[in-house]
């Protein structure tokens, strides 16, 4: 629970503005999907989180869940649509 705690933390508080910015603050984030989404390794499990960059540089997390949810919501496809 300690690590899931930590990683809300790590997101709540970060100044991410780009994924190396995700990346050298997460070492344990794999980008995956074209980059936008990451799996964090939490203790034994990996959780999946769609992270949008925007040009301002905010980070804004427009999706959380595992590979199943993933495959559930998305249909496993690869190419996510973006509104706007």
């Amino acid at each position: 629970m300690n690590a899931v705690l930590q990683l809300i933390d790590d997101i709540e508080n970060a100044q991410w503005q780009t994924p190396h910015d995700l990346i050298a603050n997460r070492p344990d984030a794999d980008h995956v999907f074209g980059g936008e989404f990451y799996f964090f390794e939490i203790e034994i499990h990996r959780t999946l989180i769609l992270i949008e960059f925007e040009e301002n540089g905010e980070a804004t997390i427009v999706w959380a869940g595992s590979h199943d949810d993933y495959e559930r919501t998305f249909k496993n496809n690869r190419r996510i649509k973006k509104n706007g």
